[in-house]
């Protein structure tokens, strides 16, 4: 049987008395997409924070099957677990297509040998990686008009799927997307929808925060509710709309 690409065992946060995480578990397969739902300071992005080991927690963490707990989180993204955060995050003096190079760039690594005695490969990796930088923006819908703009330059929805691509970049295999959909409408919230599916259908794991419940019920596979740092119900979108408790701690009407 395979194994999860991420599974977190009892996750459990304390910031002083304040008890943010209580033993929380949850897994994400390839090709699954897992929302995190919950009202604010249900812990969810604090779940991510501990998952990629930013803050300090109790628990255990996997990755593919193999225990990652002990890694620092510098060394997650070179094995494919990378995040989005909720506020994007840009080299402002880049432009967009920049933005992206660099990524794949540091990604892929170089050495200060090879950057002095053999600068005609650095410059034709260098091209290579611009023309794939290319290629990862337009599948993400960010079409060429924005690719020698400022990130800050260019319109929201497009900063919020740009900030999505640049953790994709090369090698993803664990996307963790905290509120992608923040601040967009209705035609940007649908090309996220087809996006997130395209990901999937690749065989991406992908954990979604979001309160745009539309979009959490048209594309999860399976959603885990959160409230007051523990898991509330975990199900199918069928299950999470019909259960009383889910319904009464945060649905409400928006069913």
């Amino acid at each position: 049987m395979t194994a999860p690409a991420l599974r977190v065992e009892s996750l459990s946060v304390s910031f002083g008395s304040l008890h943010a995480l209580r033993e929380v578990s949850w897994e994400c397969s390839g090709g699954e997409i897992l929302g995190l739902i919950g009202p604010n300071g249900a812990g969810k992005s604090t779940c991510l924070e501990a998952a990629t080991n930013m803050v300090n927690r109790r628990g255990r963490v996997f990755l593919n099957g193999a225990d990652i707990t002990a890694l620092p989180t510098w060394e997650l993204a070179p094995r494919g677990l990378r995040r989005a955060f909720q506020q994007n995050a840009f080299f402002g003096e880049l432009s967009v297509l920049e933005n992206m190079t660099g990524m794949l760039i540091r990604s892929q690594g170089t050495s200060l040998f090879s950057s002095i005695c053999t600068p005609w490969v650095e410059a034709a990796r260098r091209r290579a990686s611009e023309q794939r930088a290319v290629e990862i923006l337009e599948r993400f819908s960010i079409s060429r008009q924005y690719h020698d703009i400022h990130p800050g330059k260019i319109p929201y929805g497009v900063q919020r799927l740009l900030s999505v691509a640049l953790a994709y970049a090369d090698g993803a295999q664990i996307l963790l997307l905290d509120e992608p959909a923040a601040g967009l409408g209705g035609e940007d919230i649908e090309q996220l929808a087809i996006l997130l599916r395209d990901l999937r259908q690749e065989g991406l794991a992908l954990v979604l925060i979001e309160h745009h419940m539309d979009l959490v019920m048209a594309v999860a596979d399976r959603i885990v509710v959160l409230n007051q740092g523990s898991v509330l119900f975990t199900g199918r979108p069928d299950e999470v709309r019909s259960d009383a408790r889910v319904v009464d701690a945060y649905l409400g009407g928006v069913q």
